[in-house]
C-alpha cells in the first residue's frame, strides 16, 4: 500500500482536572518523504457548531454595545493542518482550496454582516484559543518512509467525534487518503456538571449561585477570624 496511518488512542477523557493532552498521527509510505519524492499532509477536524461575531460600536464616546453581526452556521471546533511541507508547497491552488487544505481555505459561509473583516476576526480569535493550527506542528521523518506528527488537545478542546485525513502527494497530486477518527468525552465529575447544565439549565443556574454565596460566606468568616 502507498500509504498506512494510524493514531496513538482513540478515545481523549476530559475530566474536572483536565489541563490539555496530544494525540499522535503516525505511519509509513511506499515510497521516500521528501522534495522530490513522496510528501503527507495530516488535517484534523472537530465537531462544528454555529458561532456569531460581533462588531462592538460607540454610543457618544461612552457606552460600547453590541453592533453588527456575523453569523457562521458550520464552523470547526478544531482545525490542525500538518505536513511534511505546507500545502501551498506542494499542491495546486485550485486543489487545496477544494480540500480545505489550510485556514484560508475553510468554507466559513455566513449571513448578516458582510465584511471580510468577520472572517478576519473569527480566524483570529480561533487562532489565539489553540483550536485552530496551520504549520505549526512539526512532521517528524524517520527512515526516510517514517512519520508521525503529535497534535495538540487544549483545555478547551469541545468534545465530539473528531476526523483525521492523512493525505499522500505525489508529483502535486492526492494519490491515496487515509481516514481516522477518535473522541473527546468528558467523564466523572465533568460529565455529570455538562449533562445537568445541558439538561436542567434552571436546577444548574441556581446551583452556581448558591456554590458563590456559599464562597463568599466562607471567605467572610476566614477575614474576619483573621
Amino acid at each position: 500500500m502507498p500509504l498506512v496511518a494510524a493514531l496513538s488512542r482513540t478515545d481523549i477523557e476530559v475530566t474536572t482536572g483536565f489541563t490539555g493532552a496530544s494525540l499522535v498521527v503516525f505511519g509509513s509510505t511506499e515510497q521516500p518523504i521528501g522534495p522530490g519524492g513522496d510528501e503527507v499532509l495530516v488535517i484534523a477536524r472537530g465537531p462544528t457548531r454555529p458561532v456569531v461575531v460581533r462588531r462592538k460600536v460607540s454610543v457618544a464616546g461612552v457606552v460600547w454595545v453590541n453592533g453588527p453581526a456575523a453569523r457562521f452556521a458550520q464552523v470547526p471546533g478544531y482545525y490542525v493542518i500538518a505536513g511534511s511541507r505546507p500545502a501551498w508547497q506542494i499542491l495546486p491552488e485550485e486543489e487545496r482550496q477544494r480540500n480545505a487544505l489550510g485556514l484560508d481555505s475553510l468554507p466559513l459561509t455566513s449571513t448578516g454582516a458582510r465584511s471580510p473583516a468577520f472572517r478576519a476576526a473569527l480566524l483570529e480569535l480561533e487562532r489565539g484559543s489553540g483550536l485552530w493550527l496551520e504549520d505549526t506542528e512539526p512532521m517528524e521523518i524517520e527512515g526516510s518512509r517514517l512519520f508521525y506528527v503529535r497534535l495538540p488537545l487544549p483545555a478547551a478542546v469541545p468534545t465530539g467525534d473528531y476526523r483525521v485525513e492523512v493525505l499522500l502527494v505525489r508529483s502535486r497530486r492526492i494519490v491515496a487518503r487515509q481516514e481516522l477518527a477518535f473522541r473527546v468525552d468528558r467523564v466523572g465529575t465533568a460529565d455529570r456538571i455538562a449533562t445537568v447544565a445541558q439538561t436542567q439549565p434552571l436546577l444548574y443556574g441556581l446551583a452556581c449561585i448558591a456554590a458563590a454565596a456559599l464562597a463568599g460566606w466562607l471567605g467572610s468568616v476566614l477575614f474576619r477570624r483573621g
